[in-house]
């Protein structure tokens, strides 16, 4: 038998029946937490931004007139997107602690 070089025990497989802790059945796939939202919409808003900004910095390679001044303003939707997104982070961090903490107190 080949034991485990740290710890000197045979190696453990994990299975339902052994597993320490309550194991679900079945997945949730489409359960959105809260902030989620916020991510996504965040991620359009700086994918569009990006997309502004390589539109506008094309006609300084390429030699030809420069877009509008809007243009520009909207590259500045990159930072408003990673804003965004940043948001729905700390959004989603903040119910995380906010589960855990309830689920201690119920202890």
């Amino acid at each position: 038998m080949v034991l485990d070089p740290v710890t000197r025990r045979p190696p453990v497989v994990l299975s339902r029946r052994n597993y320490p802790g309550p194991v679900r059945d079945k997945t949730q796939a489409n359960s959105a937490g809260p902030g989620d939202g916020l991510i996504r919409a965040g991620a359009i808003v700086f994918f569009i931004g990006a997309l502004a900004a390589l539109v506008t910095v094309i006609p300084l390679f390429v030699g030809i007139k420069p877009f509008p001044t809007y243009m520009y303003g909207l590259s500045m939707l990159m930072g408003v997107g990673f804003l965004v997104s940043g948001a729905g982070v700390l959004r989603s961090i903040t119910a995380g602690r906010r589960q855990a903490r309830e689920a201690a107190a119920s202890r």
